[in-house]
């Protein structure tokens, strides 16, 4: 769907390392310097989910399809990267592509890894990175502005509407504030956060980057991070960017001894992986067939025609109906026969609204 996760941070927190155990493969950089991030380094993911392993145990099909999600590794940002600073606006010009910014935070002792501020403290790095963000969005609204202004000396009436909300938002960005936070319904300010791409107006999920024995109990760094991301409405997801890296050759079997020795259910980037899926507002549906078991990736709220023009737009122009079993029933019967035989195969028409899992079969004319 080109839908983008932006890894940022400061130098030396872990991001490139945690984007080489994403992508289970070494194709960013690691190095104990600064910038060694030079171009956005990109790649997709798949998103675990075992439901398409339980599905595939009854299908028993030549593959399995999971559904993806763009990674974007951005170079480190610095105290004053909005002025050009280190490698400066070019990198937050490249979080601006991006829907949801992950911002990889070091909370973790190591003598032999320099830090660019000269020692550990998470909420500090977190203000830097975000001040930045902001001061990037002021300098872009303050444009904008200078922009309409010129345009509505001539009467333009648009200008003059969309003036009024781009001072009103540069002045809450001034008090310090996120455009996440400005409150205002108006076509206006839809047309400028579009438009704009602003980057204090996307969501945000803090990873922090731990030592491997802080992740089945969090030190006192993880500890201050979870205080402060409670009270900016943030997530934090703990991972230790070095174990997910040595994970990458391991099977399934042998990542899950390594998790249980470390304490933990659940790998961190796995965790990320479903997080940043949610975020962008996206969820999946199922096909079931002995070819392919495979999820297809749609945003929430989708109609069935809708979700049926993902695997081919004919699909949806020829809509007729879907059949729909759930997940649960899929399992509970033991597949598409047995589903039907008890009477849970549902035929839904135009307006239906996907849910997530549901396996599908559409029903078209062309």
């Amino acid at each position: 769907m080109g839908l983008g996760i932006g890894l940022v941070g400061l130098p030396n927190v872990g991001k490139s390392t945690t984007f080489n155990a994403l992508t289970k493969a070494q194709n960013a950089e690691s190095a104990n310097y600064p910038f060694c991030t030079i171009e956005p380094n990109k790649a997709v993911v798949p998103v675990p989910d075992v439901r398409l392993e339980e599905l595939a145990k009854i299908v028993n099909p030549e593959r399995i399809q999971y559904s993806t999600l763009d990674f974007v590794d951005i170079a480190g940002l610095v105290k004053g990267a909005s002025k050009g600073e280190g490698l400066g606006n070019k990198f937050l010009s490249n979080i601006k592509e991006t829907e949801v910014i992950l911002q990889i935070v070091r909370c973790f002792d190591d003598e032999n890894i320099t830090h660019v501020e000269g020692g550990i403290d998470p909420v500090r790095d977190i203000e830097i990175i975000e001040t930045e963000l902001l001061l990037a969005d002021i300098d872009a609204v303050e444009k904008r502005v200078s922009n309409l202004e010129r345009k509505a000396k001539g009467n333009d009436r648009d200008a003059k509407a969309q003036l009024e909300v781009a001072k009103e938002l540069l002045a809450h960005l001034e008090a310090e504030k996120p455009a996440s936070t400005f409150e205002d319904d108006s076509d206006a300010l839809a047309t400028l956060k579009k438009e704009l791409r602003l980057l204090t107006d996307k969501e945000i999920i803090y990873g922090a980057n731990v030592d491997e024995d802080s992740l089945a109990e969090d030190n006192e760094y993880v500890k201050k991070l979870k205080e402060y991301a409670q009270t900016h409405g943030r997530e934090v997801i703990k991972l230790c960017a070095k174990i997910e890296e040595e994970m990458v050759s391991f099977d399934e079997e042998e990542k899950a001894e390594m998790l249980e020795s470390l304490g933990v259910e659940e790998s961190g980037l796995d965790q990320i992986i479903r997080k940043g899926f949610d975020k962008l507002g996206l969820m999946s549906y199922f096909t079931a067939g002995v070819k392919e078991v495979r999820s297809w990736t749609i945003r929430k709220n989708t109609t069935a025609p809708k979700a049926a023009a993902v695997i081919h737009n004919d699909f949806e122009k020829g809509f007729i109906r879907a059949e729909v079993i759930s997940y649960e029933d899929f399992i509970e019967y033991g597949g598409e026969a047995g589903a039907k035989e008890a009477g849970k195969m549902r035929l839904e028409g135009k307006e239906y609204i996907v849910q997530d899992g549901d396996i599908m079969h559409f029903r078209f004319n062309v």
